[in-house]
């Protein structure tokens, strides 16, 4: 059974693009982990959430996979957090969408950090940077933040966690009988995707400096 289980996983690195990407392994996670709560975030939501679900299928150690994800998170999360804080009113502006506005900043500063773990529990689509910038802008305590933060996805990834081992057999199985031959494909639109992603907020960040960047007195 194992041996049959180990062959089927192999199967589906035969393509050099998917192999990279499995072979980021628990480091790849931890990084993952961390931009995806960054004032940057991935470009695709859930990206932690499927990686250590392959990670685990493929027989990782679901409790160190769970807090290195863990970790990454609340490492990115507190990068976002202290833009928040250190920008103040501007941040909100900057990193909460403007249709949701109103609400977010209302219900960050009636329910405070209970929002926060709200937002990092749920699944994608719900968005978590927005929540995460207001957090710090509005006054949530660090100590408290980073907690009820740790704790809900630490809850979240249990949870994958316990998917990836009760179900990886069969997720290998569907894998391999529908998708194995376009994992190529797969693996390199993802990459394309990333790289547009990252491109796009480097983008951003420049424009948006260089209208902040202080103008030249004249005289």
């Amino acid at each position: 059974m194992n041996q049959a289980l180990i062959a089927a996983v192999q199967s589906t690195g035969k393509h050099h693009a998917m192999r990279w990407l499995v072979h980021l392994g628990a480091a790849g996670l931890f990084g993952v982990s961390l931009l995806d709560a960054c004032p940057f975030p991935l470009p695709i939501p859930g990206t932690t959430d499927l990686l250590l679900l392959i990670l685990i299928a493929r027989r990782g150690n679901p409790w160190l996979l769970v807090a290195l994800a863990v970790g990454g998170a609340v490492a990115g999360a507190f990068t976002t957090w202290s833009a928040g804080k250190k920008g103040g009113e501007p941040a909100l502006h900057r990193y909460v969408p403007k249709r949701y506005y109103d609400r977010i900043t209302g219900w960050v500063k009636k329910h405070g950090a209970v929002v926060v773990a709200l937002s990092a529990i749920n699944p994608p689509p719900i968005p978590l940077m927005p929540f995460l910038a207001a957090a710090g802008a509005l006054g949530v305590p660090r100590g408290r933040f980073l907690a009820t933060f740790a704790g809900a996805r630490a809850a979240r990834y249990a949870l994958v966690a316990w998917l990836g081992v009760r179900y990886g057999r069969q997720m290998i199985h569907w894998w391999n009988l529908y998708l194995a031959d376009y994992s190529g494909v797969i693996a390199w639109g993802i990459l394309a995707v990333f790289i547009m992603g990252f491109a796009w907020a480097f983008w951003k960040w420049r424009r948006k400096s260089a209208h902040q960047a202080p103008q030249p007195a004249h005289s």
